[in-house]
């Protein structure tokens, strides 16, 4: 599905950093670093927009590189140690600009050619000696830093270099590569949560006490903008659907859905009725107008009514709608977790899906555990069409209605949570493990069965400890390095199972 509203690009700056004395005493060397600086910003660019200040070498260009970030509005630094030079040199940037620095520390050759190796070639592979430095004066001066260390990953040799260069699929520059990957996946998440409008609409679960969030709180650490909506803000809308636009929903629903017989197995799931589904494509039309009228980009919900009253009638058609929205990069969570809603459009917005879960049960006999939730769907991250299913009753709320039944694909998934502790700061807390083909209910629940590095036991003595929420986000892919970096960029405590 296209998503609503395109994600936002990491602004990322680059920098190579040397010595201006070098380049009178070595001819041809500052070329050659430049050569390094370009082949750096053509890579970074398939992760967001660069903005390549080129060489640094006095302290006098690291103040005008400040500027240049500063007037940037850049979300991440990159600093190339191109050969060896002060540390007072770069320092001024980054007194000025307070973007989170990565430096990296890329040798061009795995190993120099010893035998005819001068002084001039020599200072094109030193690129480790000025790391201890520059991470002492950056600690000592408060500077948020980190360091990548491994090989450049060139495809070629520079014209005029000693040694073999071509280094592209050694596991150092692979390796190097999937951590540099991860910080600008980390920087577009940092830059997409802080230009997000998040709806509140309705009100908790009434008595999930780990789901209660203080807003200014969400704010101040992640920089989401929080919008609380009423029901009769979704009503207003409602009443405004048109003939054409339900029927335009009904095709999408049947595209993108499985339309489900009886259960054999639960009484309370039957096929849903024709007027189900209409009165869930009115509300899934209501629901995507509301997200565009109020420019939402993520939504917690839930709203508590009473049998027979008419909001009570509308919650009754949130989950199909919902879904529609998660797949289209607004992630939706129920029983309004609204930190959920943030661990979702983290994995979304990095492309990993991102799915509304919680611990079900375990499975013993396959060493698994069973996580899914009812409610919101991320279509992408799923095995097979998901299938909709009537429930004649929504278990522990009121009302009922059509409900998705699915799994994740197979493979590698991560999951996040984000959750609160007793000093009120946000936590994340990030898990590995192995989804597996395996039968699950036609309950018109979510639910797939996860191998994590521990059996049930002892995996969930560890997941209970780190005082989680009840509810997590299920990603593809493994995920846990680029969770932890977005964590250090926003200063959020996590853990990593």
């Amino acid at each position: 599905m296209q998503k609503i509203y395109e994600d936002k690009k990491p602004r990322i700056g680059l920098y190579s950093a040397g010595l201006a004395h070098y380049w009178g005493q070595f001819a041809g060397l500052l070329d050659r670093l430049k050569g390094y600086n370009a082949f750096l910003e053509a890579k970074l660019r398939v992760y967001g927009d660069v903005f390549n200040f080129g060489m640094v070498d006095t302290e006098d260009k690291g103040a005008v590189a400040g500027r240049f970030f500063n007037e940037s509005n850049i979300d991440i630094i990159f600093c190339h140690s191109a050969t060896y030079f002060t540390s007072s040199t770069v320092l001024p940037i980054h007194k000025k600009c307070k973007a989170d620095v990565v430096v990296l520390n890329l040798q061009p050759t795995p190993e120099m050619n010893y035998a005819a190796t001068g002084t001039g070639e020599w200072l094109t592979a030193c690129v480790a000696c000025p790391i201890p430095e520059i991470a002492n004066a950056f600690n000592r001066s408060g500077v948020k830093h980190h360091i990548v260390n491994g090989l450049l990953g060139l495809d070629k040799t520079p014209k005029g270099a000693f040694g073999d260069e071509v280094t592209d699929k050694r596991p150092e520059a692979v390796n190097a590569w999937r951590q540099i990957a991860e910080w600008c996946g980390a920087a577009k998440i940092k830059c997409n949560l802080e230009n997000s409008r998040f709806g509140f609409l309705g009100n908790y679960y009434n008595g999930m006490l780990d789901m209660y969030s203080d807003f200014t709180m969400l704010s101040a650490q992640t920089g989401i903008e929080v919008k609380i909506l009423e029901m009769c803000d979704l009503k207003q809308v409602l009443d405004s659907v048109a003939k054409t636009e339900i029927d335009e929903k009904l095709r999408e629903i049947n595209d993108f859905f499985e339309i489900s017989g009886d259960s054999p197995s639960d009484p309370i799931a039957k096929k849903p009725t024709l007027e189900q589904l209409q009165y869930s494509a009115r509300i899934a039309a209501a629901q995507e107008k509301t997200v565009r009228k109020f420019g939402l980009n993520a939504l917690a919900y839930y709203y508590h009514s009473q049998d027979g009253m008419e909001y009570n009638e509308i919650q009754s058609g949130f989950i199909v709608g919902h879904s529609l929205l998660t797949a289209k990069g607004v992630a939706c969570s129920g029983e309004a977790d609204i930190k959920t809603a943030i661990a979702m459009k983290i994995c979304d917005c990095v492309g990993r899906g991102g799915s509304f879960c919680e611990i079900v049960a375990a499975d013993f006999n396959r060493d698994t555990i069973i996580i899914g939730h009812d409610g919101p769907f991320h279509f992408s991250i799923s095995d097979r069409k998901p299938i909709l299913r009537g429930m004649g009753v929504y278990h522990g709320k009121l009302g009922s209605g059509v409900s998705v039944e699915a799994k994740v694909k197979s493979g590698d998934v991560t999951t996040l949570a984000v959750t609160q502790t007793i000093d009120g700061r946000l936590k994340f807390i990030i898990s590995e493990g192995q989804a597996i083909d395996a039968p699950i209910l036609m309950n018109g629940n979510t639910s797939t069965h996860v191998k994590f590095n521990a059996a049930p036991c002892l995996y969930m003595d560890k997941w209970f400890a780190e005082v989680p929420t009840h509810h997590s986000a299920l990603s593809v892919g493994k995920n846990a390095g680029l969770f932890e970096k977005a964590a250090k960029l926003m200063d959020i405590p996590y853990t990593v199972l």
